[in-house]
This record gives structure tokens, C-alpha cells and sequence, in this order.
């Protein structure tokens, strides 16, 4: 063959250089999907009902922080409870106000810094005693009072001009920044009735639930007409640190600024002048006292009689309702029924330890998930889809958990429903992509190369996701050339249905063989099977998988040979049917090549055409399997031992001026015999002295040989020599004329 026949081949078009493949389309393939992901997930993220998502998974939080995190209170808060005890003490709610008169009185006497009521007095009592009582405990307080009040019609927009409010102490706060018309608007002001207006101080206890009904924030002003007023919690702090409404900043939209004689802080707000309550504390993890309780123990310690008294001195007083039959009761994040009053706590709670909620700006976790999404779908681009599919889930797996370590750790709040939402639809967009488009590649593969390969191999082509390159490329492979001994003796014997039927059941059981060792078939020529085992596919080991191959054909044509003779309608050429196989290893190209109408997946080199010398020099020297020493030595290098060769010489095949060595691919370890052991050992012996020219000894050793041969003429049908044979006759060849000097054993062939 010309050794300028791949050049000749490139310029006839027949074997085309493989392309680079193209560099990803970065902007289709990964900055595209993103941005579409990440706006569809925008947009459906302020959809009431992820909204609502994002709100259940917050409120869940919440409690999970509860349970793994619980946190002492602080002990500037009192809670004086409306409990079930107090109900069966002081009977139906509500109580005649001399009874809060009393409360406030005695409590007086442990001077606590603020009582604040999350209670509504706005109707006068039936007794004007009462009314008047309930001042004189305000008066004898021992520190601030704050009264509850609503508004009603509660709502952002403008709002009416401010109801009538003479001589009472709202307490407007007067320093307001931005865009008062977001600030939560009431219609009209539920104010204490009477003399308690005038004496106690005014805080709205209104905490509109969001869409869900859940309370979640506070406003910690109302406006009313042009007056912006403080809530019940602001206005306890402000109490409580000895604040006037002029020490107080509102800057809406960025946070309340209290500065007063004994404490200061700047609480965030939203821009309608809202609070997002840091829910930590229940009833129970607040220092609470059951209503009636406190009061006995005050009114007994005042008569000095033994008890444990409230210590209230100091601390914000806060009084509510807590009973399960009363109306004062809500959703919250801390459950599904909560006493409001705790908002309130939990707020002021928020205020005194500077324990508040810190967003994490929903831009930088949009932006940074999107950026781990696109390189998830750039890098695991090429790698297994299983991988894929595992990094898509543990992303979110891995963000989720550490969204819950912020929370728990540093209130940190990171928005989750949306950058989620995005993320999964990118990664489910890519993965479905993926799928599609390996399912359109296997589909490809499979109608390529389907024929002739086997479903293994397919499946392997496919998890690749490597096409075979087609137009040749030069690769390592291991050739397979195997024929049938005498198959023109026979075929005439044959008429043609019954050949065509003898060649199907023999051409798929060594076909079934080859595929099964991963090998590719590239065609049939007549009786003649043609494969290679490396390619289109990366084969590790594929010389030792192509002898095992070869083996096992031979062991799978006498298991035929046993059933055509047990059917009894085959002449005796088919039951002593023969094959021989030969095989090489080296560098070939493979690919498509042919015409441009019509081509074929094959092979073409120097490497495959010794293939074919190796089988049809078995013929010559009686061997089942021939190989050369490449296949030997690749073999060897894979799986030490598992494969049984028989070295043969060397020889120099025709076309060809070295000389190969090669050897007969003998068993596999597991089933050698010790016939073939002994065999093996006697004809390696045998070809030294045959070497060295000492004829007698190597006409003993092969004698010794023959008489172990596994095939052998007149025993096994079929067969008409074998290796011991052959070189018997080349002893008595050479005794009569001996080899020219110089000579090292070399056999040069004359025939292919």
C-alpha cells in the first residue's frame, strides 16, 4: 500500500480532518436562559400566592429559631396577663376600672418605670366612680402611663382632619421626614373616654395583619389628619427613656430615631413607618404574671402579709389580654393563635437589645444565585447529567441551610421564594435542554451506529456525550479479522436458504461475542466478520477484551457445531466447521469514509491490513487465534495473566519487509488445561533449539508438543495441522537444507 495513502484519501474527500467542535454559545447557552429565569421568577414572585410562600417559610423559621435557639428576655419587661386564672377570679371580661384603679395603685408602690395598656377604655363607665378611680391609680402610678387607643378605618392615603382632641396627650410627634401621605392613615382616633385621656399618656395599639392574616409588623405611628401619633410600643419607650416627642426623629423608609434622658436607639422602618417585629418571645419566655396573681401578691405584700411579690420596679409594665376565650388573639410567626399584646412585647423586646431584623438586599442574592446557576449549567455542561442533577438540588439544599444559620445565628433575613424559583426554573430548563437534546444525540447514535455496535457500547457513546468523529481520525484500536476454514467446500454442498441459514446463526452468535466485549462491528464480508475493539468509543484494554473476544467466538462455534450435529440434517463439513481469527494492535483511522452518497464506518492503516495477515497466516500454521505481539503485550498490560499465548516465532508477512512476532491466543487462565500447560511448555522449548538450529532437540520438543496439542488432525474434525506439526516440517526441511548463516529463526511468508 502506498505510504501516502491517507494524504491521497484527505485530497479525494474519503477521510475529512475532524473539526474543532465550536466553543459553547455563551450568550444562548447560559446568559440567555438566566435572564429569562430570573425575570419569569421575578414576576411570579410578587404573586400573592408565593408571597404567601415566602411568608409560611419565614413564619417556620421562626419557630424552628424558637425551638434550637431559645433566648433569655430581657428584664426591662413585665407582662401582666388577662389569663384564664384572672377570668375565674374576677369573672366575664370586662372588669369594673376601680379593679385597674387598684392595679395601678398598688403597683405604684414598686414604682414601675411604664404601665402600658393594650387595653381600649374608650366608653365610660356606668359608674363615674369607676372612671375616677382608674385616674386616681394613674396619678398614684409611680411612673408613665400609656392608655391604649385604635384607629379605625385604618389604611394608607390621606385621611380626614384630625378628630377633636382637646385636653387630651396624644403626644404628635413632630419631626417627620419623607412622604407622610405612606404612613398608615386612620379615619378617625378610639380614644380614653374622660378623665383618663387627660392624665395618661396615648399609644395606638392597631398591628394590621398582612395579606394572610398573620401579624407581622407594627406601625410604630399612625396619622391622623396632619398629626403623626406614636404606637403603644413607641410610646412605652419613650416613656420608658424619659423621651418627649421632640427627642424623637422619623425618617421613613430608613428608621425611628428615639433619644431620650435615659437610653437611646434607631429602630428600621419600611416607608409607611412599619416595624417587622423580631418574633423570639412567647407568653411563657416573658417574666409574666397572671392578672389577678399580681394584684393579690401586691395587695398582700402591702399588708404585710408573706407572699412573692411582682418585681415590677423599673420595668415596662405591659397589661393584655392573654385568655384563650378572649378577642385580643391573632395569627403571628410564633403560632396560629397569639395574644396581640405579645407583638407589642416582642416589639419592645426588639428596641431595649437592639435585636433587630437585618435584610439581606434581594438584589445580591438575585445576582449571586443567578451566577451560581449559569455556571452550573456552563460547567456541568459536558459533565454526567446525574451530576448535573445533583448539584441542581444541592444548591438549593445547601442555600436553604445556610439562609436558616443566618437566621438563627444573626436575624439575618435572606429572601428565598424568588432567587429559588429562578434558580430551579434555570436548572430545570437546562436539565430538560440536556435531556432533549441527548435523547436527539442517543437517537443519532443509535441510528448510526445501532447495527453494529452493541447496545453497551451505545449507552457509553451516549453518557459521554461525545459523537463519533466522523471523516477519521487516527486512533488505537485492536483489528479483528476472523474466516471460516473451507467455507467454499461446504457452501456448494449448501443450497442457498439452508447456507443463508447456517451463515445467520454463525455470524450473530461471534457478532453477540464481539459486542459483548465492547467490541464495534465494522462489516461482513461473506463468511468473513471484520471488527475492531477502541473505537468510536475509548475501549480501556481493548487488545485483551478483543482476545477474550476470539476465544470465546471459538468456544461459541463449538457449542454450534454440537447442535447442528444433534439436528442431524447438516453434512459433515458443517459439524466440522472451523474458524480462524486474527488480531493486531496499533494505530489506525477510523471513521466514516466512502462516497459521498454512500460510506461506511471503518477502518483503514497498516495496523489493520497485519490483522488480516494474522488470520490468514492461522491457516498456514494451524492456529484457532493468531496474534501479534503488540496485541500480546497491550493485553498483558491490562489484565496480567488472564490470557494464555503461545509464542510462534517471528515471520515477515507479505507486502511487509520487518519481521512480527506472534503468538497463538491459546485460553483464557481459567479454563487451561494441564495438556495445554504442558503443551505451551514443550513448544516454547522446542522453538528455542529451533533457533538455535540443534534440529534433534527441537524435533523431540516438538514431538512432545504435538502429542499435547488441544487440536489436533484425525481427533479434532476439521482440523487439518497445528503449530507442532508445522514446525516439525520445518525441521525436516531445514535438516535436509539447512538455513542460510546469519539466519534467526525468521519464516518469511510467500502467501497472505
Amino acid at each position: 500500500m502506498d505510504g501516502n495513502w491517507l494524504g491521497d484519501a484527505r485530497a479525494a474527500g474519503i477521510v475529512r480532518p475532524v473539526a474543532k467542535p465550536p466553543a459553547p454559545d455563551l450568550w444562548r447557552a447560559v446568559l440567555l436562559p438566566v435572564l429569562l429565569s430570573g425575570a419569569a421568577a421575578f414576576g411570579l414572585s410578587r404573586l400573592p400566592v408565593l408571597e404567601s410562600v415566602e411568608h409560611v417559610a419565614w413564619d417556620g423559621l421562626v419557630r424552628l429559631r424558637a425551638e434550637l435557639q431559645p433566648r433569655n428576655p430581657s428584664d426591662a419587661i413585665a407582662l401582666i396577663g388577662i389569663d384564664e386564672a384572672s377570668l375565674r377570679d374576677f369573672g366575664r371580661w370586662p372588669w369594673p376600672r376601680r379593679l385597674h384603679g387598684d392595679f395601678l395603685l398598688l403597683a405604684g408602690l414598686r414604682r414601675p418605670s411604664v404601665t402600658a395598656w393594650d387595653i381600649l377604655f374608650t366608653e365610660p363607665s356606668a359608674e363615674a366612680e369607676d372612671d375616677a378611680h382608674l385616674a386616681r391609680g394613674v396619678a398614684g402610678a409611680g411612673g408613665a402611663v400609656v392608655f391604649g387607643a385604635m384607629g379605625a378605618d385604618l389604611g394608607e392615603g390621606s385621611a380626614p382632619d384630625s378628630p377633636e382632641m382637646a385636653g387630651v396627650r396624644p403626644g404628635a410627634l413632630t419631626r417627620v421626614e419623607g412622604d407622610r401621605s405612606r404612613i398608615l392613615g386612620a379615619g378617625a382616633a378610639l380614644l380614653p373616654a374622660g378623665e383618663v385621656a387627660k392624665r395618661a399618656d396615648i399609644g395606638f395599639v392597631d398591628t394590621p395583619p398582612d395579606r394572610d392574616g398573620t401579624r407581622r409588623m407594627v406601625p410604630l405611628m399612625v396619622r391622623v389628619g396632619d398629626d403623626v401619633l406614636p404606637s403603644l410600643s413607641l410610646r412605652a419607650l419613650m416613656a420608658h427613656w424619659r423621651a418627649e416627642p421632640g427627642d424623637v426623629t422619623v425618617r421613613l423608609g430608613e428608621g425611628v430615631e428615639v433619644r431620650g434622658r435615659l437610653g437611646s436607639a434607631r429602630i428600621p422602618i419600611d416607608a409607611a413607618g412599619r416595624y417587622r417585629v423580631n418574633f423570639r418571645h412567647g407568653v411563657e419566655d416573658l417574666a409574666t404574671y397572671g392578672y389577678s396573681q399580681a394584684l393579690a401578691q401586691l395587695a398582700d405584700r402591702h399588708e404585710r402579709k408573706p407572699g412573692r411579690v411582682p418585681q415590677l420596679t423599673g420595668r415596662i409594665v405591659l397589661v393584655g389580654q392573654t385568655a384563650a376565650g378572649l378577642t385580643d388573639l391573632a395569627p403571628t410567626p410564633l403560632a396560629a393563635q397569639t395574644p396581640l399584646v405579645l407583638v407589642h412585647a416582642n416589639a419592645l423586646e426588639n428596641f431595649l437589645s437592639g435585636d433587630y431584623l437585618r435584610r439581606v438586599p434581594a438584589g445580591w442574592i438575585w445576582l449571586g444565585l443567578g451566577l451560581v446557576g449559569g455556571l452550573c449549567v456552563w460547567r456541568f455542561a459536558e459533565r454526567e447529567l446525574r451530576e448535573h442533577a445533583l448539584i441542581a438540588a444541592g444548591v438549593p439544599v445547601v442555600f436553604l441551610l445556610g439562609a436558616t444559620l443566618a437566621w438563627v445565628e444573626g436575624s439575618i433575613v435572606i429572601p428565598l421564594t424568588g432567587p429559588l424559583l429562578g434558580f430551579g426554573a434555570l436548572q430545570v430548563f437546562a436539565i430538560s435542554r440536556r435531556v432533549l437534546a441527548e435523547q436527539r444525540a442517543k437517537e443519532r447514535i443509535k441510528g448510526m451506529f445501532g447495527t453494529y455496535v452493541s447496545p453497551e457500547v451505545v449507552e457509553r457513546m451516549v453518557r459521554a456525550r461525545e459523537m463519533p468523529r466522523l471523516g477519521g481520525a487516527s486512533e488505537e484500536i485492536t483489528a479483528y479479522f476472523s474466516d471460516i476454514q473451507g467455507f467454499s467446500t461446504f457452501s456448494e454442498q449448501l443450497p442457498p436458504e439452508r447456507l443463508v441459514e447456517l451463515l445467520n446463526d454463525y455470524l450473530s452468535a461471534c457478532t453477540d461475542v464481539i459486542q459483548a466485549e465492547g467490541g464495534t462491528l465494522d462489516k461482513y464480508i461473506g463468511d468473513a466478520v471484520v471488527a475492531m475493539f477502541g473505537a468510536p468509543v475509548t475501549l480501556p484494554g481493548h487488545a485483551h477484551h478483543a482476545c477474550v473476544a476470539a476465544l470465546r467466538s471459538q468456544a461459541r462455534l463449538e457449542e454450534l457445531r454440537q447442535v447442528w450435529r444433534d439436528v442431524g440434517s447438516w453434512p459433515e463439513a458443517v459439524t466440522a466447521m472451523q474458524s480462524r481469527i486474527g488480531l493486531n494492535t496499533g494505530l489506525a483511522v477510523v471513521g466514516n469514509m466512502g462516497s459521498r452518497v454512500r460510506f461506511n464506518y471503518t477502518m483503514m492503516g497498516d495496523a489493520v491490513n497485519l490483522a488480516a495477515r494474522m488470520e490468514s497466516g492461522a491457516k498456514h500454521w494451524g492456529a484457532a487465534v493468531m496474534c501479534t505481539e503488540s496485541t500480546r503485550a497491550a493485553s498483558e498490560r491490562h489484565a496480567p495473566g488472564r490470557v494464555v499465548f503461545r509464542p510462534l516465532g517471528r515471520i515477515v508477512v507479505k507486502g511487509r519487509a520487518e519481521p512480527v512476532l506472534f503468538h497463538e491466543v491459546l485460553a483464557e487462565a481459567g479454563v487451561l488445561t494441564p495438556d495445554d500447560a504442558g503443551c505451551v511448555e514443550n513448544f516454547t522449548r522446542g522453538l528455542s533449539l529451533f533457533a538455535a538450529r540443534d534440529w534433534d532437540g527441537a524435533r523431540r520438543a516438538f514431538s512432545a508438543s504435538a502429542a499435547l496439542e488441544p487440536r489436533s488432525p484425525g481427533r479434532t474434525p476439521g482440523v487439518q495441522t497445528n503449530p507442532s506439526l508445522v514446525h516439525l516440517e520445518l525441521v525436516e526441511r531445514f535438516r535436509r537444507e539447512p538455513p542460510p548463516a546469519g539466519w534467526d529463526g525468521t519464516h518469511v511468508m510467500t502467501e497472505k
